[in-house]
């Protein structure tokens, strides 16, 4: 738990005490409930899982899927917004901002959600779709829309409003 914090303080600089993090950012917040939803989905109690995962959403504005796989001290910054599908699996040591959706394109029951390695920062409002994988140490710009797998240590971006005029 402390590391979780820790986390969160050597993120961001505003931050002024673990108490203030733990109770008033909506990051920490959504992941402690996240981690009671995915153990009674992982325990097969889906109702009470997709319960406990409803009241956070509506406390925090982050919606997690309670069968989402969440790795060691995930920074979700401002958060709202943000959407984590069910089969969704994120590494350890990320930052994710608000807006962020890892979202599926297929209604199968299947994999079909984003795989996040570790170390990878993905900005605000990119959308990460399909049963992709993001190498370790990637990072993804703000309002990036990616559909394909990203190797390790790749930076990906949305074209800019100024390139865009531009042509």
């Amino acid at each position: 738990m402390i590391d979780f914090l820790k986390a969160y303080k050597n993120y961001d600089p505003a931050a002024k005490s673990y108490l203030e993090i733990l109770l008033l950012y909506p990051g920490p917040r959504a992941l402690l409930f996240h981690r009671i939803a995915h153990f009674l989905y992982c325990i097969k109690l889906y109702f009470i899982a997709r319960l406990v995962a409803d009241v956070s959403r509506t406390i925090t504005g982050i919606e997690i899927h309670p069968g989402a796989k969440i790795g060691k001290r995930l920074v979700i910054d401002h958060g709202v917004g943000c959407v984590i599908g069910e089969t969704s699996v994120i590494g350890d040591d990320c930052i994710i901002f608000h807006g962020v959706t890892l979202g599926g394109v297929k209604f199968d029951p299947v994999k079909r959600h984003p795989t996040v390695g570790n170390n990878v920062l993905i900005g605000t409002g990119a959308k990460l779709l399909g049963p992709i994988l993001i190498g370790d140490g990637a990072r993804i710009g703000a309002n990036a829309v990616v559909f394909k797998e990203v190797p390790p240590g790749a930076t990906i971006v949305a074209p800019s409003s100024i390139e865009i005029l531009k042509k």
